[in-house]
């Protein structure tokens, strides 16, 4: 697995302490980032799922525990749109060029404004995605917020 992903390099380039664990990716897993929480032995709310929304029609990404659901009321209201929904898989893929199961918050091919669940912040550390299946980037939620330029708001359902 490579261990140098556009995820990576751009941590590196922020100066931004990180560790990377790599786990068996599951294509077949109902729920991806549970998947990955089970892997790594971790609690579900320490295991990221970045996820790529479309807020009145403009994209924006969403961080939260892989254990949740994000409420598209919530989402809306935190970018101040009216509406959210998912992004198609194919538009997110395009969008940030990673794969779906692989989507970070960080190194897309055009930065997104991105929300953090805020109940992330508790966690002394949390993992999001590396930027390939099988990989994690282990962080504090505050490096996340910062290197993501991220805002934070209780977006779950």
């Amino acid at each position: 697995m490579a261990q140098s992903t556009p995820a990576t390099l751009f941590l590196r380039d922020k100066s931004i302490a990180f560790e990377l664990r790599g786990y068996d990716y599951d294509p077949g897993a109902e729920r991806v980032g549970l998947q990955a929480a089970e892997a790594l032995g971790e609690a579900p709310q320490r295991v990221l799922k970045t996820l790529i929304v479309k807020v009145d029609g403009k994209p924006a990404c969403i961080v939260l525990a892989s254990d949740r659901e994000a409420s598209m009321k919530k989402v809306a209201g935190a970018f101040g749109g009216k509406s959210a929904a998912m992004m198609p898989v194919g538009d997110a893929e395009r969008l940030t060029g990673y794969k779906v199961g692989g989507v970070s918050p960080f190194g897309q091919k055009r930065r997104l404004p991105t929300i953090v669940d805020d109940s992330a912040l508790g966690e002394p550390y949390v993992y999001v995605n590396g930027g390939q299946r099988g990989l994690q980037i282990r962080l504090t939620p505050a490096d996340l917020v910062r290197a993501a330029e991220a805002k934070t708001a209780a977006i779950v359902a």
